[in-house]
C-alpha cells in the first residue's frame, strides 16, 4: 500500500497540515484530460461539424478558416458543455456530503429528498412569478432544498442521528414533494407544463453563458468550502462521537456543510432540472479510484461528476440525433442500475 503524500503549510503563520494519496495527482490529471477530450469532441459535434484542432483555436480566438466557428463554438455549444460539467461537478461534491454525514453509501441530494425540495422551491417560483429574473431560481431552490434538509433531521432526529431513519424519512419526503408538484402542474396552462416538464426531465438544451454565470458565485463561495472542509468530514464519517472527541463542534460542522450542499444542490438543479444518480455515482467512482480519504476523493469525485454529466449531454444529443435526448435520462439509464448494484452489495454485506 502506498504511503499518504503529506503536506505542511504555513501561510502568515497559521499552520495547515494535510495528507493526500499518492493516486490522486495522477487521477485528477487523467480525469482533466479525459474531459477535455469529451468537451473538445462534444462542442465540435452536430450539424455543423467542426474539427478538433478548429475547435481548440477557436476556444483560445485563434485565427481559423471559417469565422462562422467563433459563433457555433463560443456562443451555442462551448457554455452548454461548460454548464454540464459545472452542474455535475457540484452534484457529485453535494452527494458526498450527503454521504458523509448521514454515513450511508447509498445517500444522495435526489435520494433524500434535497433535491426534490429544490425543484419545488423553482416550480413554485416559475408558477407564481412567471416573469422572474433566472437569478434568484438558485435561491428559490436552496430555500426549498435547505428547508427539506432541515425537516430531514427535524423527523429523524431521535435523541440521536440514524443513517437509516434519515434516508427512509429522506425517501417519505421525496414521494410527498413529488405529489405536491403535480398537484401544482396540473393547475398550469400546457405551454408553461411543456416548459417545466422539459426542464423536470435534466436538459442542457440551450444552456448560454448566462446560466452559467449564474452558477458562478455558488461555485466561488460553497465548492471551496466543501474541499476545505475535507479534514472534517473525515472525523464526521466516524461518528458523532469520534467527530466530538476529536475537538470538532459537529452542530456546527455538521449544520455548514449540510447548507453547502443544499446550496450546490438547488444552484445545480436551479439552471438544469433535476439530474438524479450523479450525486450517488460519483463518489463512489472517486472512492474506488483514489481510496476514501476526503482530502482526495471529494476533488477526484467533482471531475468524476462533471465529466458524466459532460458525458451524458454529449450522449444525448449525439446518439439519436437530430432527436435530442435530456441528459438526465441518460444518466438515469446508467444510475438505476448502479443503485440496484449497490442494493444488493450492501444486502451481500450484511
Amino acid at each position: 500500500m502506498m504511503k499518504p503524500l503529506w503536506f505542511n503549510l504555513r501561510p502568515k503563520g497559521v499552520a495547515i497540515s494535510f495528507r493526500l494519496d499518492r493516486r490522486v495527482p495522477l487521477v485528477a490529471l487523467a480525469l482533466l484530460a479525459l474531459a477535455f477530450g469529451v468537451l473538445v469532441w462534444n462542442v465540435g459535434t452536430g450539424e455543423y461539424p467542426i474539427a478538433p484542432l478548429d475547435v481548440v483555436k477557436t476556444i483560445l480566438h485563434l485565427e481559423t478558416a471559417d469565422p462562422a466557428y467563433d459563433f457555433v463554438v463560443n456562443t451555442l455549444r462551448l457554455p452548454r458543455a461548460l454548464t454540464a460539467f459545472t452542474v455535475g461537478a457540484m452534484l457529485a461534491l453535494a452527494g458526498g456530503v450527503m454521504q458523509t454525514l448521514t454515513r450511508n453509501p447509498l445517500a444522495s441530494p435526489d435520494l433524500t429528498g434535497v433535491s426534490a425540495g429544490a425543484s419545488l422551491g423553482v416550480i413554485l417560483l416559475l408558477v407564481l412569478f412567471p416573469t422572474v429574473s433566472g437569478g434568484l431560481l438558485p435561491l428559490s431552490a436552496l430555500v426549498g432544498g435547505l428547508g427539506v434538509a432541515a425537516l430531514i433531521y427535524a423527523l429523524a432526529w431521535r435523541g440521536s442521528d440514524s443513517p437509516i431513519r434519515m434516508i427512509l424519512v429522506g425517501i417519505g419526503l421525496t414521494a410527498a414533494l413529488s405529489a405536491v408538484e403535480s398537484i401544482v402542474l396540473l393547475r398550469i396552462d400546457v405551454e408553461r407544463l411543456q416548459n417545466i416538464l422539459h426542464w423536470l426531465t435534466g436538459s442542457l438544451y440551450a444552456r448560454s453563458w448566462e446560466h452559467l454565470w449564474a452558477l458562478a458565485p455558488w461555485c466561488a463561495v460553497f465548492i471551496p468550502f466543501t474541499l476545505a472542509s475535507a479534514r472534517h468530514l473525515n472525523a464526521l464519517h466516524l461518528g458523532e462521537e469520534v467527530a466530538t472527541g476529536l475537538g470538532g463542534r459537529v452542530t456546527f460542522q455538521r449544520g455548514a456543510l449540510l447548507l453547502s450542499s443544499a446550496a450546490l444542490t438547488g444552484a445545480a438543479i436551479s439552471q438544469v432540472g433535476t439530474l438524479g444518480f450523479v450525486g450517488l455515482i460519483a463518489p463512489h467512482i472517486a472512492r474506488r479510484l483514489v481510496g476514501p480519504m476526503h482530502e482526495g476523493s471529494q476533488f477526484v469525485s467533482a471531475l468524476v461528476g462533471g465529466l458524466l454529466v459532460l458525458a451524458s449531454d454529449f450522449a444525448g444529443r449525439a446518439l439519436f440525433a437530430p432527436t435530442e435526448i435530456p441528459a438526465g435520462i441518460i444518466i438515469a439509464l446508467v444510475g438505476a442500475p448502479f443503485f440496484i448494484y449497490l442494493l444488493w452489495k450492501s444486502h451481500a454485506s450484511h
